[in-house]
């Protein structure tokens, strides 16, 4: 008799509610469906919010149980959730049992786990982020980027029967502003994407607004409003900003809430359930220059092969212009990862290492030259919030002790833009700066940044001073305090100088001439001293 009472009690409505809101905070939703009267159904809506909610732990237990009728029973439940520390969600369900054939079952309905769920809907656990949204600023305090609505134009290869026409026709309405995309490189990107749809350009409100309406009428384009972190000025554009939305994204990661939000079938947002969210975070106060930056891009511009400038304020560390053209776009973030060896710049390197080891120049070893390239900072490692760089690569081998003088450290010693860059600032400073791309956060590093000998610098302050006096430097004259060196190596050009407290290094991959950095050097000062319109 006992044991036929228990196993009532284990089949009764009461207790196939219990086993459910415990295989519910199991986030057993396989076991918890089949006690429901639709296991598919059921199934699916828990999965999917067991999914959507991760990694938020449930808790649901049963409040009241009431008995109508020997087939029906009414229940209460709460459900809890919680999503970390004072991230708490706690709401009220009802739900009704029956028993069928083949036994007591819940009825199924996807508000018995949450409110406002039905089976089109699905619920995600998300950041949410303050409105408005911080901005980036420049070194002066003006906007440099803002958080503004872009218009991604795609092509649905489902949605149309003529991808000819679709993506000739697209390529028609956008080539005011997007003259380099045509039908063919539509089409190409197409070939590679599995059917799947591709983005074939991203317009500001301005543009979209008087292109929107020859695009509509096109079979196959789908056009999506987007928020994303841009340029105020669309004149200014830079590798620098890639990292300056990363350091943006970190302080709004930081200062973001949660919610729990319902979204529909085609992934539109319907409703938040759930939910907190503070202040928004500080604006990012960016060390960029923009009239200075404008002045690189004209510069760069200049010339037709791969090429990039990166200015730095020697004082200070500041990160002030970055610019690099679309051929060496096509390469990456070359101003700040691009390692090509120094050529001619090594003689900096070697008469800093004779003056720091009481050797003569000729003497100079491998292992020499590269120990004082990192007293300029090219080779150093440098952990700057944001930025993906490196400075340079030193020789490595057994042959360190070779003079340099026999060849091949000025090949095997390579170095960025950017580390070229710094050593230009450590010239003028004295010592390495810790380089920044927003104020108040420099860079970290273990390497020693101790300051040069007074000998050491006032040297290589001297070769810059007589590098101006070269030919090919002729053009960089007439710009007062300007001190340059520059060389060729191969195919690659380079050119280091400083100007006041500005420090910037220029860099052409196949260069055409030796006098080519000094004029691109030139361009920008002359860019930079010109009226700003």
């Amino acid at each position: 008799m006992g044991s036929c009472a228990f196993r009532e009690r284990a089949n009764s409505a009461e207790s196939i509610v219990e086993r459910f809101t415990n295989l519910l905070d199991e986030r057993d939703y396989e076991g918890a469906a089949r006690l429901t009267s639709y296991p598919n159904g059921a199934s699916a809506t828990l999965k999917q919010v067991f999914s959507g909610l991760e990694p938020g732990k449930p808790d649901y237990e049963l409040t009241q149980f009431i008995g109508l009728d020997g087939s029906t029973g009414l229940f209460s439940m709460t459900g809890s959730w919680n999503f970390g520390e004072n991230k708490n969600w706690k709401y009220d369900l009802q739900g009704t049992v029956r028993k069928l054939s083949v036994g007591w079952r819940i009825s199924w309905d996807p508000t018995l786990v949450m409110p406002q769920l039905d089976s089109t809907r699905s619920a995600k656990l998300v950041r949410t982020y303050a409105a408005p949204s911080p901005r980036v600023n420049d070194i002066v305090g003006a906007p440099l980027m803002t958080e503004q609505t872009i218009n991604v134009i795609k092509v649905d290869p489902a949605k149309t029967g003529d991808l000819v026409g679709t993506t000739n026709a697209l390529a028609d309405a956008i080539e005011p502003v997007a003259p380099l995309i045509t039908g063919d490189t539509l089409r190409q990107q197409l070939s590679t994407s599995q059917g799947k749809p591709i983005v074939a350009v991203q317009l500001r409100d301005g543009d979209f607004n008087i292109l929107e309406p020859r695009m509509a009428v096109i079979p196959g384009v789908v056009m999506v409003k987007e928020n994303r972190l841009i340029s105020a000025d669309r004149r200014v554009w830079s590798p620098m900003l890639d990292a300056l939305r990363k350091v943006w994204q970190d302080s709004n990661d930081q200062h973001s809430g949660w919610g729990v939000q319902l979204f529909g079938p085609e992934g539109g947002f319907i409703t938040q359930l759930a939910g907190e969210q503070g202040p928004p975070g500080p604006d990012i106060p960016a060390t960029m220059d923009q009239r200075l930056q404008r002045a690189a891009e004209d510069a760069v511009v200049s010339v037709g092969t791969p090429a990039s400038i990166v200015a730095i304020q020697p004082s200070s560390g500041a990160l002030v212009a970055v610019a690099q053209n679309s051929q060496a776009s096509a390469h990456g973030a070359v101003a700040f990862t691009g390692l090509y060896p120094v050529g001619g710049m090594i003689e900096l390197f070697k008469n800093l290492a004779a003056v720091t080891k009481g050797k003569a120049p000729q003497d100079v070893s491998v292992n020499d030259a590269a120990e004082a390239a990192t007293r300029l900072g090219v080779g150093i490692d440098f952990t700057v919030p944001g930025l993906d760089e490196t400075t340079g690569r030193l020789p490595t081998g057994k042959n360190g002790a070779e003079n340099v003088g026999r060849g091949g450290a000025a090949d095997n010693l390579l170095a960025s833009p950017w580390g070229m860059a710094i050593a230009a600032a450590a010239i003028a400073h004295g010592q390495v700066p810790k380089p920044m791309i927003a104020i108040g956060s420099p860079a970290t590093t273990e390497a020693d940044l101790s300051a040069l000998p007074g000998e050491a610098t006032e040297k290589l302050r001297a070769m810059l001073r007589d590098g101006s006096a070269a030919p090919e430097l002729v053009t960089l004259n007439r710009y007062r305090d300007v001190s340059a060196y520059a060389s060729t190596s191969g195919s690659n050009g380079w050119l280091i100088a400083t100007m006041g407290d500005l420090a910037f290094a220029i860099h052409i991959d196949d260069v055409d001439s030796g006098d080519a950095t000094a004029r691109m050097a030139a361009r920008m000062l002359q860019s930079l001293s010109s009226p700003d319109d």
